[in-house]
Protein backbone atom coordinates (compact mmCIF):
# COMPACT_ATOMS: atom_id res chain seq x y z
CA UNK A 1 0.00 0.00 0.00
CA UNK A 2 1.31 3.23 -0.93
CA UNK A 3 1.47 6.37 1.73
CA UNK A 4 -0.11 9.23 1.79
CA UNK A 5 -0.12 12.43 3.62
CA UNK A 6 -3.74 13.89 3.95
CA UNK A 7 -5.52 16.11 5.69
CA UNK A 8 -7.25 15.25 8.82
CA UNK A 9 -10.35 15.91 10.88
CA UNK A 10 -11.30 20.04 10.40
CA UNK A 11 -9.39 22.49 12.28
CA UNK A 12 -10.80 22.47 15.64
CA UNK A 13 -10.02 18.38 16.16
CA UNK A 14 -6.64 19.08 14.97
CA UNK A 15 -4.58 17.04 18.57
CA UNK A 16 -7.66 15.63 19.93
CA UNK A 17 -7.56 11.60 19.79
CA UNK A 18 -3.94 11.01 18.96
CA UNK A 19 -3.67 8.35 21.45
CA UNK A 20 -6.30 6.19 19.78
CA UNK A 21 -5.06 7.15 16.26
CA UNK A 22 -1.39 6.50 16.99
CA UNK A 23 -0.96 3.13 15.86
CA UNK A 24 2.16 2.57 13.69
CA UNK A 25 2.43 2.63 9.85
CA UNK A 26 0.55 4.67 7.48
CA UNK A 27 -0.25 8.95 8.43
CA UNK A 28 -3.02 11.08 8.80
CA UNK A 29 -2.26 14.77 9.48
CA UNK A 30 -3.43 18.50 8.89
CA UNK A 31 -1.39 20.85 7.07
CA UNK A 32 1.77 19.11 4.84
CA UNK A 33 1.43 16.57 8.13
CA UNK A 34 2.51 18.75 10.79
CA UNK A 35 -0.07 17.23 12.91
CA UNK A 36 0.49 13.62 11.08
CA UNK A 37 -0.43 10.55 13.61
CA UNK A 38 0.31 6.80 12.69
CA UNK A 39 -2.26 4.66 12.33
CA UNK A 40 -2.53 0.74 11.40
CA UNK A 41 -2.51 0.59 7.71
CA UNK A 42 -2.71 3.45 4.55
CA UNK A 43 -4.84 6.09 5.26
CA UNK A 44 -6.98 9.08 3.31
CA UNK A 45 -9.52 11.44 3.98
CA UNK A 46 -13.08 11.80 2.36
CA UNK A 47 -13.32 15.32 1.10
CA UNK A 48 -11.49 16.29 4.64
CA UNK A 49 -14.58 15.34 6.20
CA UNK A 50 -14.02 11.68 7.19
CA UNK A 51 -10.93 9.67 8.02
CA UNK A 52 -10.49 6.03 6.40
CA UNK A 53 -7.84 3.24 7.41
CA UNK A 54 -6.81 0.01 6.46
CA UNK A 55 -6.24 -2.26 9.09
CA UNK A 56 -3.51 -4.64 7.47
CA UNK A 57 -3.58 -7.17 10.78
CA UNK A 58 -7.00 -7.62 10.52
CA UNK A 59 -7.94 -6.86 7.23
CA UNK A 60 -11.08 -4.73 7.60
CA UNK A 61 -11.45 -0.94 6.33
CA UNK A 62 -12.26 1.39 9.49
CA UNK A 63 -13.63 5.17 9.78
CA UNK A 64 -12.70 7.18 12.22
CA UNK A 65 -15.45 8.74 14.29
CA UNK A 66 -14.36 11.78 16.01
CA UNK A 67 -17.05 11.99 18.40
CA UNK A 68 -16.76 8.67 20.34
CA UNK A 69 -12.70 9.21 19.28
CA UNK A 70 -12.90 5.36 17.91
CA UNK A 71 -12.17 3.59 14.94
CA UNK A 72 -15.93 2.17 13.34
CA UNK A 73 -14.92 -1.11 11.73
CA UNK A 74 -17.11 -1.05 8.27
CA UNK A 75 -15.73 -3.71 5.69
CA UNK A 76 -13.80 -6.67 6.28
CA UNK A 77 -11.82 -8.85 3.75
CA UNK A 78 -9.01 -11.33 3.70
CA UNK A 79 -7.82 -9.11 0.70
CA UNK A 80 -7.32 -6.06 3.10
CA UNK A 81 -4.51 -8.33 4.60
CA UNK A 82 -2.25 -7.72 1.79
CA UNK A 83 -2.16 -11.01 1.04
CA UNK A 84 -0.45 -12.22 -2.21
CA UNK A 85 -2.58 -12.62 -5.47
CA UNK A 86 -2.02 -14.80 -8.09
CA UNK A 87 -2.79 -13.09 -11.36
CA UNK A 88 -4.91 -15.06 -14.54
CA UNK A 89 -3.03 -17.20 -16.81
CA UNK A 90 -1.81 -15.26 -19.82
CA UNK A 91 -3.56 -16.47 -23.17
CA UNK A 92 -1.91 -20.33 -24.02
CA UNK A 93 -2.00 -20.36 -28.09
CA UNK A 94 0.40 -19.74 -29.09
CA UNK A 95 1.86 -21.93 -26.25
CA UNK A 96 4.48 -20.02 -24.58
CA UNK A 97 8.13 -21.43 -24.28
CA UNK A 98 10.45 -19.29 -22.14
CA UNK A 99 13.54 -20.53 -21.21
CA UNK A 100 14.50 -19.07 -17.47
CA UNK A 101 17.61 -21.58 -16.96
CA UNK A 102 20.08 -23.60 -18.86
CA UNK A 103 22.58 -26.32 -18.41
CA UNK A 104 25.24 -23.75 -20.24
CA UNK A 105 24.14 -21.05 -18.31
CA UNK A 106 24.94 -22.58 -14.95
CA UNK A 107 25.82 -19.42 -13.23
CA UNK A 108 22.94 -16.97 -14.05
CA UNK A 109 19.46 -16.86 -15.34
CA UNK A 110 17.93 -16.30 -19.10
CA UNK A 111 16.94 -12.91 -18.56
CA UNK A 112 12.75 -12.13 -19.26
CA UNK A 113 11.83 -8.46 -19.89
CA UNK A 114 9.05 -6.65 -18.56
CA UNK A 115 8.13 -2.96 -17.37
CA UNK A 116 4.89 -1.58 -16.04
CA UNK A 117 3.05 1.36 -17.28
CA UNK A 118 -0.18 3.14 -16.70
CA UNK A 119 -1.35 0.30 -14.72
CA UNK A 120 -0.32 -2.43 -16.65
CA UNK A 121 2.41 -5.34 -17.02
CA UNK A 122 4.03 -5.33 -20.49
CA UNK A 123 6.10 -8.85 -21.47
CA UNK A 124 8.41 -7.75 -23.91
CA UNK A 125 11.14 -9.82 -24.73
CA UNK A 126 12.41 -13.30 -23.46
CA UNK A 127 14.14 -16.35 -24.99
CA UNK A 128 12.27 -19.32 -26.05
CA UNK A 129 14.27 -22.93 -26.13
CA UNK A 130 15.59 -22.82 -29.23
CA UNK A 131 17.86 -19.81 -28.16
CA UNK A 132 15.53 -17.48 -30.30
CA UNK A 133 13.32 -14.38 -29.06
CA UNK A 134 10.60 -15.80 -27.46
CA UNK A 135 7.71 -12.99 -28.28
CA UNK A 136 6.43 -11.83 -31.34
CA UNK A 137 4.12 -9.45 -29.87
CA UNK A 138 4.02 -8.25 -25.93
CA UNK A 139 2.06 -9.73 -23.78
CA UNK A 140 -0.40 -7.27 -21.84
CA UNK A 141 -2.03 -7.68 -18.35
CA UNK A 142 -4.40 -4.70 -17.79
CA UNK A 143 -4.84 -4.30 -13.84
CA UNK A 144 -8.39 -2.95 -14.04
CA UNK A 145 -9.69 -5.29 -16.51
CA UNK A 146 -7.94 -7.90 -14.58
CA UNK A 147 -7.30 -9.44 -18.16
CA UNK A 148 -4.22 -10.21 -20.73
CA UNK A 149 -4.42 -8.85 -23.91
CA UNK A 150 -1.66 -9.44 -27.22
CA UNK A 151 0.50 -5.81 -27.84
CA UNK A 152 1.23 -4.89 -31.67
CA UNK A 153 3.65 -7.63 -33.52
CA UNK A 154 7.50 -6.16 -32.76
CA UNK A 155 9.04 -5.13 -36.27
CA UNK A 156 11.41 -7.38 -35.51
CA UNK A 157 11.48 -9.44 -32.43
CA UNK A 158 14.25 -9.46 -29.85
CA UNK A 159 16.11 -10.41 -26.91
CA UNK A 160 18.89 -8.86 -24.57
CA UNK A 161 17.28 -5.17 -25.10
CA UNK A 162 17.15 -2.06 -22.99
CA UNK A 163 13.43 -2.10 -22.29
CA UNK A 164 11.38 1.22 -20.06
CA UNK A 165 8.76 3.51 -20.33
CA UNK A 166 8.22 7.37 -19.91
CA UNK A 167 5.14 9.57 -20.19
CA UNK A 168 2.42 6.56 -20.89
CA UNK A 169 4.91 4.94 -24.00
CA UNK A 170 6.82 1.48 -23.86
CA UNK A 171 10.05 1.88 -25.44
CA UNK A 172 12.60 -1.07 -26.81
CA UNK A 173 16.26 -0.01 -28.29
CA UNK A 174 19.20 -2.44 -29.37
CA UNK A 175 19.01 -6.21 -28.43
CA UNK A 176 19.54 -9.59 -30.89
CA UNK A 177 16.63 -11.10 -33.36
CA UNK A 178 17.52 -14.65 -34.48
CA UNK A 179 20.77 -13.86 -35.22
CA UNK A 180 22.93 -10.62 -34.69
CA UNK A 181 21.82 -7.85 -36.96
CA UNK A 182 23.21 -4.57 -36.94
CA UNK A 183 19.91 -2.38 -37.82
CA UNK A 184 18.26 -4.31 -34.86
CA UNK A 185 21.06 -3.92 -32.28
CA UNK A 186 20.89 -0.06 -32.95
CA UNK A 187 16.86 0.51 -33.36
CA UNK A 188 14.58 1.36 -30.94
CA UNK A 189 11.09 1.31 -31.31
CA UNK A 190 8.27 3.18 -29.61
CA UNK A 191 4.07 2.10 -28.45
CA UNK A 192 2.28 4.42 -27.01
CA UNK A 193 -0.22 3.04 -24.35
CA UNK A 194 -1.96 6.37 -23.96
CA UNK A 195 -3.62 5.30 -27.20
CA UNK A 196 -6.98 3.28 -25.57
CA UNK A 197 -8.07 1.95 -28.57
CA UNK A 198 -6.17 -1.67 -28.75
CA UNK A 199 -6.95 -1.66 -32.84
CA UNK A 200 -4.28 1.51 -33.18
CA UNK A 201 -1.33 0.06 -31.31
CA UNK A 202 1.49 0.24 -32.96
CA UNK A 203 5.44 0.46 -32.98
CA UNK A 204 6.90 3.63 -33.91
CA UNK A 205 10.91 4.21 -35.01
CA UNK A 206 12.69 6.51 -33.49
CA UNK A 207 16.28 7.69 -33.41
CA UNK A 208 18.93 4.97 -33.67
CA UNK A 209 21.38 4.41 -31.16
CA UNK A 210 25.00 5.12 -32.86
CA UNK A 211 26.22 1.38 -32.19
CA UNK A 212 25.13 -2.04 -31.38
CA UNK A 213 26.85 -1.84 -27.94
CA UNK A 214 23.46 -1.93 -25.88
CA UNK A 215 23.21 -5.49 -27.12
CA UNK A 216 25.28 -7.09 -24.76
CA UNK A 217 22.59 -7.59 -21.84
CA UNK A 218 18.88 -6.96 -20.52
CA UNK A 219 18.80 -3.55 -19.05
CA UNK A 220 16.39 -1.43 -17.79
CA UNK A 221 16.01 2.00 -19.95
CA UNK A 222 15.06 4.29 -16.84
CA UNK A 223 12.35 6.57 -17.61
CA UNK A 224 13.03 10.25 -16.25
CA UNK A 225 11.98 13.54 -16.69
CA UNK A 226 10.87 13.00 -19.83
CA UNK A 227 14.40 10.88 -20.92
CA UNK A 228 15.27 7.18 -20.47
CA UNK A 229 18.74 6.68 -18.79
CA UNK A 230 20.28 3.20 -19.57
CA UNK A 231 23.58 2.09 -19.11
CA UNK A 232 24.86 -1.10 -21.51
CA UNK A 233 26.22 -3.86 -18.52
CA UNK A 234 24.71 -4.46 -15.51
CA UNK A 235 26.56 -4.75 -12.18
CA UNK A 236 29.63 -3.16 -11.02
CA UNK A 237 31.70 -3.89 -13.72
CA UNK A 238 32.85 -0.54 -16.07
CA UNK A 239 30.09 0.40 -18.58
CA UNK A 240 29.15 3.06 -20.97
CA UNK A 241 25.92 5.13 -19.97
CA UNK A 242 23.31 6.88 -22.65
CA UNK A 243 20.40 9.44 -22.38
CA UNK A 244 17.50 9.28 -25.29
CA UNK A 245 15.30 13.03 -24.88
CA UNK A 246 12.21 11.65 -25.76
CA UNK A 247 10.92 15.10 -26.98
CA UNK A 248 13.80 15.79 -29.27
CA UNK A 249 14.15 11.98 -30.29
CA UNK A 250 17.76 12.69 -29.79
CA UNK A 251 20.52 10.78 -27.77
CA UNK A 252 22.98 11.79 -25.16
CA UNK A 253 25.63 11.31 -23.33
CA UNK A 254 24.99 10.11 -19.51
CA UNK A 255 26.67 12.71 -16.92
CA UNK A 256 29.66 11.33 -15.73
CA UNK A 257 28.58 11.43 -11.72
CA UNK A 258 25.36 9.32 -12.85
CA UNK A 259 27.48 7.13 -14.61
CA UNK A 260 29.84 6.47 -11.76
CA UNK A 261 27.48 6.12 -9.31
CA UNK A 262 25.46 3.50 -11.55
CA UNK A 263 26.62 0.20 -9.91
CA UNK A 264 23.38 -1.97 -9.65
CA UNK A 265 19.57 -1.96 -10.68
CA UNK A 266 17.77 0.96 -11.00
CA UNK A 267 14.23 2.57 -11.17
CA UNK A 268 12.77 6.23 -10.55
CA UNK A 269 10.10 7.03 -8.38
CA UNK A 270 7.20 8.86 -10.45
CA UNK A 271 9.76 9.26 -12.90
CA UNK A 272 11.09 12.18 -10.63
CA UNK A 273 14.01 10.64 -8.60
CA UNK A 274 16.13 7.51 -10.05
CA UNK A 275 17.41 5.07 -7.28
CA UNK A 276 20.00 2.80 -7.90
CA UNK A 277 21.31 -0.32 -5.32
CA UNK A 278 25.23 -0.47 -5.21
CA UNK A 279 24.84 -4.27 -5.46
CA UNK A 280 28.76 -4.95 -4.07
CA UNK A 281 28.25 -2.46 -1.36
CA UNK A 282 24.52 -2.70 -0.23
CA UNK A 283 23.23 0.37 -0.51
CA UNK A 284 20.10 1.86 -1.55
CA UNK A 285 21.03 5.47 -3.41
CA UNK A 286 18.84 8.71 -5.27
CA UNK A 287 20.99 10.65 -7.57
CA UNK A 288 21.06 14.80 -7.07
CA UNK A 289 21.21 16.09 -10.44
CA UNK A 290 22.28 19.41 -9.59
CA UNK A 291 25.18 17.99 -7.99
CA UNK A 292 25.28 15.07 -10.86
CA UNK A 293 26.18 13.05 -7.78
CA UNK A 294 24.57 9.72 -5.61
CA UNK A 295 22.97 10.32 -2.20
CA UNK A 296 23.04 7.27 0.17
CA UNK A 297 19.75 6.05 2.00
CA UNK A 298 20.33 3.05 3.49
CA UNK A 299 23.32 0.45 3.57
CA UNK A 300 22.01 -3.66 4.47
CA UNK A 301 23.55 -6.51 3.57
CA UNK A 302 20.43 -7.86 2.27
CA UNK A 303 20.80 -5.33 -0.99
CA UNK A 304 24.21 -6.86 -1.94
CA UNK A 305 23.47 -8.73 -5.00
CA UNK A 306 20.16 -7.35 -5.46
CA UNK A 307 18.73 -8.26 -9.01
CA UNK A 308 16.39 -5.92 -9.76
CA UNK A 309 14.39 -2.50 -8.49
CA UNK A 310 10.95 -1.42 -8.72
CA UNK A 311 9.92 2.11 -7.42
CA UNK A 312 6.59 4.01 -6.24
CA UNK A 313 4.53 5.32 -3.97
CA UNK A 314 7.50 6.31 -1.84
CA UNK A 315 8.94 3.18 -1.19
CA UNK A 316 11.37 1.30 -3.53
CA UNK A 317 11.04 -2.32 -3.52
CA UNK A 318 14.39 -4.40 -4.03
CA UNK A 319 14.51 -7.84 -5.77
CA UNK A 320 17.40 -9.97 -3.16
CA UNK A 321 20.19 -12.02 -4.48
CA UNK A 322 18.53 -15.17 -3.65
CA UNK A 323 15.42 -14.66 -6.10
CA UNK A 324 13.00 -15.37 -2.86
CA UNK A 325 13.08 -11.91 -0.79
CA UNK A 326 11.52 -8.85 -1.45
CA UNK A 327 13.21 -5.90 0.40
CA UNK A 328 10.96 -2.66 0.82
CA UNK A 329 12.42 0.65 1.78
CA UNK A 330 10.49 3.15 2.38
CA UNK A 331 12.75 6.08 1.26
CA UNK A 332 11.18 8.93 3.30
CA UNK A 333 11.55 6.99 6.81
CA UNK A 334 14.44 4.78 5.92
CA UNK A 335 12.65 1.90 6.97
CA UNK A 336 12.96 -1.47 5.85
CA UNK A 337 10.91 -4.68 5.89
CA UNK A 338 11.13 -8.22 4.13
CA UNK A 339 8.37 -9.39 1.93
CA UNK A 340 8.76 -13.41 1.33
CA UNK A 341 7.81 -14.37 -2.26
CA UNK A 342 5.24 -17.03 -2.57
CA UNK A 343 6.50 -20.79 -2.05
CA UNK A 344 6.90 -22.16 -5.53
CA UNK A 345 7.26 -19.54 -7.35
CA UNK A 346 10.66 -17.94 -9.32
CA UNK A 347 10.60 -14.10 -9.43
CA UNK A 348 11.47 -13.03 -12.80
CA UNK A 349 10.90 -9.44 -12.22
CA UNK A 350 9.01 -6.85 -9.24
CA UNK A 351 6.53 -4.29 -10.66
CA UNK A 352 4.63 -1.94 -8.58
CA UNK A 353 0.54 -1.75 -10.10
CA UNK A 354 -2.76 -1.00 -8.63
CA UNK A 355 -3.91 -3.42 -6.51
CA UNK A 356 -6.69 -5.98 -8.30
CA UNK A 357 -10.38 -5.04 -7.75
CA UNK A 358 -12.67 -7.53 -5.78
CA UNK A 359 -16.12 -7.69 -5.39
CA UNK A 360 -16.63 -9.95 -2.75
CA UNK A 361 -16.64 -7.79 0.02
CA UNK A 362 -18.18 -8.40 3.41
CA UNK A 363 -20.05 -5.26 4.66
CA UNK A 364 -20.57 -4.61 8.25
Amino acid sequence: MEREIVHGERERRRGEGRDNLRRGKGFVGGDAGRDACGVEGPAAAMEEETIYVVDESKGSLKKYDHVKDAWVEIVENEMLKGAQQLLPAPPADPPLRFLFRHPSFISRKLPIQSVAVSGNLVVLAATDDNFLPALSQPLVFNSFSEKWARGPPLPAPRRWCAAGTTRGAVYVASGIGSHYNTDVARSVEKWDLTNQRQRSWIWEKMGKLKDGKFSRDAIEAVGWRGKLCMVNVKGDAAKEGIIYDVERDSWEEMPEGMLAGWRGPAAAMEEETIYVVDESKGSLKKYDHVKDAWVEIVENEMLKGAQQVAAAGGRVCVLCADGVRITVVDVAAARQWVVDVPSGFQVMAVHILPRLSHSDFRTK
